[in-house]
This record gives C-alpha cells, sequence and structure tokens, in this order.
C-alpha cells in the first residue's frame, strides 16, 4: 500500500511556497497498492469442513472455526495459512483470528451471525471510550475479532458475512440490551490489514472497525443492512492511520464511513489520531445519517484525510464533521473533491453541537479545533440545503474552503451558517456571508491543498 504520510510530507512542503497546480492520485488508478494473492500464497491451507464444520445454516460452528485457527496457529511461523470456506451456510458466534493468516469465502460461501446473545462474549470496553458506546459497562464481541495481530487477510470470491442483525436491532429499539451490540469485524492494535472481494450483511451494530490500526486497506467491499437499521454505520477508522477505503458500494442505516479517534475525556487521555486517510471510488446511500463523516467522537484528533470520486443518492447528508464541547480533539487538514449527489437532503453540514457524552467526568471547556477543511468539485440535483455549516460560539470553525460546488437546491434557503470563517470561489447557489471572501488569489495557502483555478476564473 503507498503509504499517504511520505505523499503529505511532500504536498505540505510544496504548499508552502505557492499554490501551485498538483495532482494526488490519477483517477483512473488505484490509490491502495492492490495485494498480489500469488506473492502472498499460503503454503500451508485448511477447509473448516476439516474440522466437523456444517454449512446448513443451522448447526453452529463456533468451534469448528476456534479449532481451525488454533490449529493454524502452529503454521504462524512458516508462512501463515489460509482457512477456506466452501460453498454453504456456516452458522457460528464469535471467534478469534491469528496473524498471518487469510480467511478466505468462497463464491456463494456464507458466514451467519448467531441469533443466540450468549454465543457473542462480553469483554471490556475500548479504552479510549471507557464504556460501552450505548450502555456504560462491557460490550459484545465481533462476530470476526483481532487483536495484536499483523499480517492478516479476509477476502474470496465475493463471498457473504450475514450477521442477522435484526435481534439485535428490535433489541436496541426496545431498550432491552444488558450491554453495547456487536461489530461485524472488528480488529484491535493490528497492522497489514486487507479486507476485500466480501459483501457485508446486516451488522448487529458497526459493520468494519479497525481501532488502534495501521496499514489498513479495505478493497472491493459491498456492505448493507436496512436503511432503518440503527446506528449500522458501514466502515469505521478509530484511532487509526494509514487507511485506504477504495471501490466500495455501501447502503445502511447509518454513516457509510465514520472516522473516529475516541470520546471526551477517555479519548482525550488515549491521545491516538487517526491519519493519514484515503477514501477514493464509493458509493451508496443513508436516509438516517452521512456519505463521509468525520465524529462525533474525535477526541484523540482527525488529520490528513483525501476522499475522492464520491456518489451519493437519496440520502440524508453527503458529508459531515459532528463534534460537541467537551471533545476536545481537532479535525484538520481535509480534503474532499469530486463528489456526485442526487436526491440528497444537505449535501455540507458541519456541526459544533452533536452527540451525547460518556459519562459526568467530561470536560465541557474542551473545545475541538476544526479547521483547514476544503471541499471542492461537488455537483447535485434534488438538494435540499446546501450547506448547514454551524460552528461552537467561541470556538469558530475556521478555513473552510468551498471551491467549484454546483447545486440545484430545492430549498427557499441554500445555506445556514453561523461560528464560521472561510472562503469561497464558484458556489451555487450563493454561499453565505461568511465565506464571501475569494480563495483566489489571497487565501490559497489557508486551504488544503487546493489547486489553482482554471485561466480566467478570477475575473
Amino acid at each position: 500500500m503507498r503509504r499517504p504520510s511520505i505523499l503529505v510530507n511532500v504536498v505540505l512542503v510544496l504548499a508552502l511556497f505557492n499554490c501551485s497546480t498538483w495532482t494526488v492520485w490519477s483517477r483512473s488508478g488505484s490509490l491502495c497498492k492492490p495485494k498480489n494473492f500469488e506473492e502472498i500464497r499460503r503454503p500451508h491451507s485448511v477447509s473448516i469442513t476439516d474440522f466437523g464444520a456444517v454449512g446448513d445454516g443451522v448447526t453452529l460452528n463456533t468451534k469448528a472455526f476456534q479449532n481451525a485457527i488454533f490449529y493454524l496457529n502452529s503454521f504462524a511461523d512458516k508462512g501463515g495459512a489460509k482457512l477456506f470456506v466452501p460453498v454453504g451456510r456456516w452458522l457460528t458466534g464469535s471467534f478469534d483470528l491469528i496473524s498471518h493468516l487469510t480467511l478466505w469465502l468462497d463464491k456463494d460461501a456464507v458466514i451467519l451471525g448467531s441469533t443466540d446473545f450468549a454465543d457473542w462474549p462480553v469483554v471490556d470496553p475500548l479504552p479510549s471510550y471507557g464504556r460501552g458506546r450505548e450502555l456504560p459497562g462491557r460490550r459484545h464481541n465481533s462476530l470476526i475479532y483481532g487483536y495484536n495481530l499483523t499480517d492478516v487477510i479476509i477476502t474470496g470470491d465475493n463471498g457473504t458475512i450475514d450477521g442477522q442483525g435484526s435481534i439485535w436491532w428490535k433489541s436496541f429499539k426496545n431498550k432491552t440490551l444488558d450491554y453495547t451490540r456487536p461489530h461485524m469485524v472488528e480488529l484491535i492494535n493490528s497492522t497489514s490489514i486487507l479486507i476485500s472481494n466480501l459483501t457485508v450483511l446486516n451488522s448487529p451494530f458497526w459493520t468494519i472497525h479497525p481501532v488502534y490500526c495501521s496499514d489498513v486497506t479495505v478493497q472491493n467491499v459491498t456492505i448493507i443492512s436496512p436503511l432503518n437499521s440503527p446506528n449500522t454505520d458501514g466502515i469505521d477508522p478509530d484511532s487509526s492511520d494509514e487507511v485506504c477505503i477504495e471501490d466500495c458500494y455501501i447502503s445502511t442505516g447509518d454513516d457509510l464511513i465514520s472516522i473516529k479517534s475516541g470520546w471526551d475525556e477517555y479519548g482525550i487521555a488515549f491521545g491516538r489520531p487517526s491519519k493519514n486517510i484515503i477514501i477514493h471510488r464509493l458509493s451508496g446511500r443513508t436516509q438516517a445519517s452521512s456519505g463521509i463523516a468525520i465524529g462525533s467522537e474525535m477526541s484523540g484528533g482527525v488529520s490528513d484525510v483525501f476522499a475522492e470520486d464520491i456518489h451519493m443518492f437519496d440520502s440524508n447528508n453527503s458529508i459531515r464533521i459532528k463534534t460537541s464541547p467537551g471533545r476536545g480533539g481537532y479535525v484538520r487538514n481535509i480534503y474532499i473533491s469530486n463528489v456526485t449527489l442526487v436526491n440528497v437532503t444537505t449535501a455540507i453540514r458541519l456541526t459544533g453541537i452533536y452527540g451525547e457524552h460518556p459519562d459526568d467526568g467530561y470536560d465541557p471547556n474542551a473545545r475541538p479545533v476544526i479547521e483547514r477543511i476544503t471541499i471542492k468539485n461537488v455537483i447535485g440535483e434534488q438538494i435540499k440545503h446546501a450547506g448547514i455549516i454551524q460552528g461552537i460560539e467561541g470556538d469558530n470553525f475556521v478555513n473552510i474552503c468551498l471551491s467549484n460546488i454546483i447545486l440545484n437546491v430545492t430549498s427557499s434557503y441554500a445555506w445556514n451558517c453561523s461560528n464560521v470563517q472561510g472562503y469561497s470561489d464558484k458556489v451555487l447557489p450563493e454561499v453565505c456571508g461568511q465565506f464571501k471572501e475569494r480563495i483566489f488569489p489571497d487565501h490559497c495557502s489557508d486551504c488544503y491543498h487546493l489547486s489553482d483555478p482554471e485561466p480566467g476564473s478570477n475575473d
């Protein structure tokens, strides 16, 4: 995988001298360096059926998965191993991965999450959250879990992982949960992760959750949960760096991608930011939330996010930053470009008053810093509001740059702005007064990675 940090350093040096046109990547190319499966062929391979698994959709195969992975651990220092899941419906509870493992799902193979809560063990909360995200105390373990791993691949011939999440959604809505719901795939404190060529359905809670991780690639993944399923985020990089998400389709009940870094005083104390994150060729819809979101749990900081070629339709928000007094942290150096929208309620939404707090121990004076956000090259049809951009009184969002944004807006008021400072060029409908200063030529350096305008655009 190409290291975004090298690119970021080079571009920042160039930006000190001028605002000349530059190119981060070719739109026809790949941002994530594809993994060559021939180069990472595992010398040892077994099938889940070798351990007594039955793919009838009824037999519980948790022990078979656990035993297979325990056996394969003996090959971790011998080039690693592959666990093959053939055609069938393989019911299971939570199971743990190991380093130097490929979990391969054949075409028409389906890993099914158990509908018995007891098959999802209860584990400690993440230290950067201090408690379960939904309820105080502990939380259910994810269906597929890994801790302190390296070189893990979850892939296949577009096989499926189905969390059968409806029992969890019902319990959440009825307020009968004892612990926070589980994710589908959670990898903690791990490196060199590839998740690709899969379909992931019906997550109980967030779907793919790398937390405290580095060098994570998610490619060619389809994630689908019902549009009314609660909090079924698609991909949530959390206190993680060197993350690349590419060529994914996501349709869920919450954010398609949400970048996080811990919650209030716990995230501040843990102090691990999310940074160097690339998102390329994302499409999908969400009626409840956003396409690309940052926060609201961002207390460890979020920086250096590059997103390009985003297509959203039939959705609530497209681009959203969510934070609140008490969060602390920062969101800075965000660059989002080439966004196409159809039938979206709000194209751009930056919110300074959002979300609850984990407990009464948070510091209400811990104010987040939101700065150097560039959003450019956005077109949209059937848009209700162009933008709702509302900072925090006494803590303005600053250097928010909007460029080449053309939206067909149906509402009588296109923009709503407060406690924000920024610049704009070529924005229709006309943006609010806080953005009336032109980006070019005087304020280019205040924006993050914004190319020079086309000839004559300063006229």
